[in-house]
């Protein structure tokens, strides 16, 4: 997993990143719940709970790149397919594309788990 990341940003561009996960997660828990509950559909319930767990996983910042990617894809496929307004889900799918490219930040569980370790070898004798 740490392949998939160059650094976990800090500071302010590590605030903005938790700031993205953030608004990403709530849109996609917030639409999807609706959905959940009111669709009756197997195509749609299956997109939902996938976007529902995704969005989840966004939030707390796990998988980020694995879940950003599932959000992107899903998203920009229902743009493509529905016949609704696009704006959020194209920029819900944008965003989640950057979370993917760019990694979680450095408050997230994935750089609690994959990040950067400082290792202490001992002094050799001679």
């Amino acid at each position: 997993m740490r392949r998939l990341y160059s650094t976990f940003a800090g500071r302010w561009p590590g605030i903005g990143l938790l700031l993205m996960r953030g608004v990403v997660g709530a849109v996609l828990l917030g639409g999807t719940g609706l959905n959940l509950w009111h669709e009756l559909s197997l195509r749609l319930a299956l997109s939902s709970a996938s976007l529902a767990v995704a969005g989840l996983l966004l939030v707390v910042g796990l998988w980020t790149p694995v879940a950003g990617a599932v959000v992107a894809l899903i998203e920009i496929s229902q743009v493509l397919r529905v016949d609704q307004h696009p704006l959020v889900g194209l920029l819900t799918g944008t965003i989640a594309a950057a979370l993917a490219m760019l990694g979680p930040g450095r408050w997230s569980v994935d750089a609690r788990l994959f990040g950067w370790r400082r290792i202490e070898a001992p002094l050799r004798k001679k």
